[in-house]
């Protein structure tokens, strides 16, 4: 028996949809942001993200749904997203003030991190156009009920950018309901975007409104305690292994507060430094769980946008499959991939992805 009840492809016109807020990335390469005389620039966003990772990894149909001011830095990151590949048809243009005091583009100065050295992220995005989007901006039921949809993805990170933005996607995952559409969302917890509006407290009001609307949930041990309220007895976040049954007592915890919840999906990652990880991931679906197998001692280049990448793989599997066991060893897979390179975007291809999931190798290929 199949795992979600999916729509069919050939009667949506995009097989994903995701919706948040995409920021410009300063990156300082190997250096530090305080020291930086010059940045590489990337596009990024924990929703878009995954939107990206489905079309230029794993070549489906996808669009995006957020906000930019209509000037020279807001069509930057629009020919970032045509580049992905990603839908802009549904992107919403803000007058420009002229400086910005009223509407700007969200950016994110990102450090890699290094051993010892662990990534930094500092946000300098208050009044982005995303995160002033309101209800009944967009066109959900042309979206959903016209054009047609298969999954929604959408998350943590953009219900917590302002009070608006939680509303815009509580009428986002409620159209997608009406519609069919499976609903996926990543709790992502960001203690900063929380932090003058309530923190875990504020957190889990908003999460747990949304939840009774999700089909898949994503999330680690820290997301679904801060936003969900979930505390697991015996769980040391300390420990250089996490166990895996403290996942599974937390899953079992969320399942039974949230019937809906149809697949729960968590990565497993150890840091034994900011270059090296042991990485996996396992999914709880129809009574059973699924474990990825665990990658010891991962070389990771850039971090940032790994589980983005686990979501946007776990989608593929369940899209293309159905299945459980496939979709957490796709997700695994292109998260490890995409962690080895800089950027918050996945550079793997399908071949690559599939060669891991297989059990392949980093022998030079000729």
């Amino acid at each position: 028996m199949p795992t979600l009840n999916l729509r069919p492809a050939d009667r949506c016109v995009f097989d994903q949809l995701s919706l948040g807020e995409i920021m410009l990335r300063l990156d300082p390469g190997e250096g530090r942001v305080r020291t930086a005389r010059e940045f590489k620039v990337w596009e990024g966003g924990g929703e878009y993200n995954v939107a990206r990772g489905l079309r230029r990894c794993f070549g489906l149909r996808t669009a995006v749904v957020t906000a930019f001011p209509e000037n020279d830095v807001g069509r930057l990151v629009e020919d970032f997203i045509l580049q992905g590949g990603v839908d802009t048809r549904f992107i919403q243009w803000a007058p420009f003030d002229g400086i910005g005091r009223n509407t700007r583009v969200g950016l994110n100065f990102t450090e890699r991190g290094y051993g010892i050295r662990g990534a930094v992220g500092i946000s300098d995005r208050a009044n982005s156009a995303a995160s002033q989007m309101r209800p009944g901006q967009v066109d959900w039921e042309q979206i959903f009920g016209k054009l047609g949809v298969r999954w929604l993805h959408t998350g943590g990170i953009y219900a917590a950018l302002s009070e608006t933005t939680a509303a815009v996607v509580l009428e986002a995952v409620q159209a997608a309901k009406r519609h069919g559409t499976i609903v996926s969302y990543d709790l992502n917890y960001r203690p900063s975007l929380w932090q003058s509006t309530g923190g875990q407290k504020k957190a889990q009001a908003v999460n747990r409104a949304l939840a009774p609307y999700i089909d898949v949930m994503i999330g680690n041990e820290e997301d679904f305690t801060a936003c969900l309220g979930f505390e697991v007895k015996g769980l040391d976040h300390n420990l250089a292994n996490l166990p895996t049954e403290a996942f599974q007592q937390m899953i079992t915890q969320a399942v039974a507060a949230f019937p809906n919840f149809k697949v729960v999906a968590t990565t497993l990652r150890s840091v034994k430094s900011a270059s090296v990880n042991d990485w996996g991931a396992i999914c709880w679906a129809g009574g059973k769980f699924f474990a990825a197998e665990t990658r010891e001692n991962l070389w990771i280049l850039d971090r940032v946008g790994g589980g983005d990448s686990f979501a946007s793989g776990l989608i593929y599997g369940f899209l293309q499959y159905n299945d459980p066991q496939k979709a957490v060893d796709f997700g695994a897979a292109h998260g490890a991939l995409a962690m080895t390179t800089p950027g918050d975007t996945s550079m793997a291809s399908l071949k690559e992805v599939e060669a891991l999931v297989g059990g392949g190798s980093a022998r030079v290929k000729r």
